[in-house]
This record gives structure tokens, sequence and C-alpha cells, in this order.
């Protein structure tokens, strides 16, 4: 099959060389663009992009490889684009085809198209409760994370919401993990802790959404969402209820909130909420105490919140550590609770703790054990996109093939994290992509179209094309 690329890829490479000889045609085409940036072959793509009419060498790809698709396929990828807020890609396929949605009840109410909506449910009261494509019409809504580019539609949303609601669509009614899978992700999870949807989330706990669905209360304190964490407690959640958690098929203790608390990096406000809401500040998990996963945090504001308390002699070690102490002797990782095992892992989700990983390495704390959803701590530094943090642990060694709970590697972790990571927008997801192709992982070419940051398809082509033996199917 012919690539549509080719002779723009050639133009490229045409240009950069023209540019690097310093024709001035080159230079000014070059000069437009980039102004006085260094010359690059992902520049002179970026060139060519804009000189064929499009933003940029990702968008105008993207275009070229979707012309031909029938309208089953595109309408397929607008809907990853929806649910996976990959908003270019969205707006790449609308300009394309304006009526993609069209006769696709689940993509127009993802879309918040209120009008094509409610049209459709007038005539087909039925369809509010019928899946489409396999998802229950009120999980498009919930999945979708449209309304972030698009806040203005929130009230379109909330309109739809009701309609499909008043027509019989169930607010707790979810769709399961993986086919076949007992545990499901309800509507609330999907507008609380996926799409980031505070307004959705909050309709839904007001119209019958289960505070308690086994999802939301732990994405709320994972991810620092203290309006959703408020929104869930004041609906009657209760945060010492324990679950089973399916990751990878296996089931798996969940840590309490307060632990959770601990973990995160939480402040003494999170605390004061859990605490109110009747948190037992004396809980353990696996043999450990918050007051103690705080202490080998160094997470000063929950430790002083909720102790002071004792700490086991196997953790003093690890808390001299947090304090500051270098390392005098050895701990036999054996003999700790699985929480402080997993502490070089737990601490990648506060930024600016890599001396204190230092120091807990060399007291002979593991760097690549995996948690309990199969994430080591290269990985994590990936998902959080922490550059130093990740050149580090390459440094000792990892185990680059390791794939997770989730089937997710090194490089599709990263990849995920670039667009859902709650702290995206300030981190280095691109240069932590560089660093892992550079240590030689694979590439999987699907990886370079799915991607939502154009700058990281960006580099992913250049690089497919550099080093083509790295490039794998799949």
């Amino acid at each position: 099959m012919r690539d549509p690329l080719s002779s723009h890829r050639r133009a490229a490479k045409a240009l950069k060389r023209a540019v690097e000889a310093q024709q001035p045609a080159a230079m000014a085409r070059w000069r437009a663009v980039h102004g006085d940036d260094p010359v690059s072959h992902t520049g002179a793509l970026h060139v060519i992009a804009r000189d064929a009419g499009f933003a940029s060498w990702p968008r105008m790809k993207f275009a070229l490889e979707t012309e031909g698709l029938d309208r089953a396929a595109l309408q397929a990828r607008l809907a990853s684009a929806l649910i996976n807020g990959q908003h270019w890609r969205v707006e790449a396929l609308l300009a394309q085809d304006l009526d993609l949605p069209a006769a696709h009840l689940g993509l127009q109410i993802a879309l918040c198209l209120k009008d094509p909506v409610m049209a459709h449910l007038a005539r087909d009261p039925g369809a509010a409760t019928r899946p489409v494509d396999g998802r229950l019409p009120l999980l498009w809504l919930a999945f979708s994370r449209h309304v972030k580019a698009h806040p203005d539609l929130v009230p379109d949303m909330l309109t739809i919401a009701e309609a499909l609601v008043a027509q019989g669509a169930d607010v707790t009614a979810g769709h399961p993990v993986e086919p076949g899978a007992a545990h499901h992700l309800s509507p609330l999870y999907g507008a609380l802790g996926h799409a980031d949807n505070m307004p959705l989330a909050d309709w839904l706990l007001r119209h019958g959404a289960d505070p308690n669905d086994d999802e939301s209360l732990y994405h709320a304190t994972e991810l620092d969402h203290h309006d959703g964490l408020r929104l869930l407690l004041a609906a009657g959640a209760d945060p010492n209820e324990h679950r089973a958690d399916h990751a990878g098929g296996q089931p798996q203790t969940v840590l309490p909130a307060l632990h959770q608390a601990a973990r995160r990096g939480c402040d003494a406000d999170m605390v004061a909420i859990l605490l109110q809401a009747g948190a037992e500040p004396d809980a353990r998990h696996q043999g450990i105490s918050a007051y103690e996963l705080a202490a080998i945090m160094c997470n000063d504001a929950v430790a002083q919140a909720l102790g002071p308390q004792p700490v086991a002699e196997a953790l003093a070690p690890l808390v001299a550590a947090a304090q500051g102490q270098s390392a005098s002797g050895f701990v036999d990782p054996s003999t700790l609770p699985e929480e402080a095992r997993l502490i070089i892992r737990t601490l990648l989700n506060r930024p600016g703790r890599l001396d204190h990983i230092k120091r807990l390495v060399a007291l002979g704390v593991e760097t690549d054990r995996p948690d309990e959803m199969g994430l080591t701590p290269v990985q994590v530094a990936g998902w959080e996109g922490l550059v130093d943090e990740m050149a580090y642990l390459l440094s000792q060694r990892p185990d680059l093939g390791h794939v997770n709970a989730f089937g997710g590697t090194l490089l599709s972790t990263i990849l995920h994290g670039a667009e859902h990571s709650p702290s995206h927008d300030s981190r280095d997801h691109l240069t932590c992509t560089r660093l892992v192709l550079e240590h030689g992982v694979a590439l999987p070419r699907s990886a370079i179209t799915s991607t939502g940051r154009e700058d990281i398809a960006a580099l992913l082509e250049h690089w497919a094309e550099a080093h083509p033996g790295q490039v794998v199917e799949g």
C-alpha cells in the first residue's frame, strides 16, 4: 500500500538539507515558522505541514491517514478521542465531516449535542436505556472528556442527563472493566474519576448515584480532588469501607483513605475531612499505620495531623532517610511491610523527592518492585512525567520490558500519563518519552497514531523513521 506521507517526508528531508546548506529560499521558509531555532527533522516536518495548510505535522498525518476510512471506522476514532480527551483529534475529525455524529446517539451524547439528542429521544424513548456500541447512553456522557475543552456545554450536558434519566436511564448502571468481568465502572466514576467532570458528578449524586461504588472515593483521594471528595462524603461515602480491586484479574485489598492521603502527599485539610467523616486514625494496613506511612514519606502535614504515634523499629531507618539523614547500614526489604517496600514507587507521586529516593536506595530499598497494579517505580516516574527521577531509575537498570496489570509497558504508561495524569500540563512527558526511546524500548507502530499529544506524535514519527529497527507491530 502506498504511504500517503512518503512524498511529504522526502520534502522534509530535502528542506532540512537545504536549510543546513543555507539556501536562501529554504531558510526563509524555515524562519517563517521557527525563527532562529536550530534546524531539525521534526521542525522540517512541521514546515511541510504548515505549507500544506495544516497546523502541525501530526494533524496533517492524521488527516491523510483517515482520509480513506469508512464511516464506522471514523466514528470509532471519534469515540476514542472523546473518551480519551484527545481534543485536537476530535476537532480534526469533525473538520473533515461535521455530519460524522449523525445517527450515532452515543457520539451525539458525548459531544453534548443537545438538540439532536433530544430529537432522537423524542422519536425513540427506549434509546435512553439501549447500549450504543456496547456502552449505555449515560456512560457515553459520563466518560466523555469533551466538556473539559468546551465548558460552555455544561448546561446542555446536564439537560441531556436529565432527559436520559427521565426516560429510564439508571445512574448506577456501569460497564465491566473488561469483557466478562464482575467489577463495573459506574457513571459516577466516569464523571468524577475519569473525566474530571465535577458538574456531572454532582448531578449524578443528587440523582441517586452510589457514592460507595468501589471506585469514586478511591480516585478522589488518589487524585487529590478535594471538591470531588467533599461531594462524595456529603452524599454518604464511607472512607472506612474496603473493597476488592480487580486490577490485573487478581483481588487486592484497597488502601484505607487515611493511608491513601499519606501516600498521595495530601494535606491536613484532607485528613480533617476524612476524620470528620469517620476514618479511623489508628487503622493499620498490611502491618503499617497511616502515621508511619506519612512519616517514612516525609508527609509532615499528615503525620502531624495524626500523631504523634509510635514507629516500628524496622521502619526507623526509613523515617531517618525521610528526615534527611544519610544511610547507616542496610535494611532487609523482606522484613518490611509491603507499603514500606513500595516506598520509592510511592514517593514518585510527590515531585522533588529524588534525594530522598537516593537515600533509600543507599539503605537497600528495592528500586524495581511492582505495586499492587503491577506498576514499577520507573513506570510511575514516566506516568508522572518526572525527567530527573526517570533518568536516575533508568540508571538502576530496571526491567524495561515489564508489563503492568493493565497491559501497559513503560512507553505506553508515559504516553497515557502525558494525557491523563493530574499534573500532565506541568510535567515533561516529551523528554521522558525521548529518554526511554534512547534506552532502546520498543516503539509500537500503533503508539504513533494513538497518542493524543501532537508534540509526542511528532517525536515518535521522527524516531520511527530514524530507527526503523526499534519499531514493532501491534
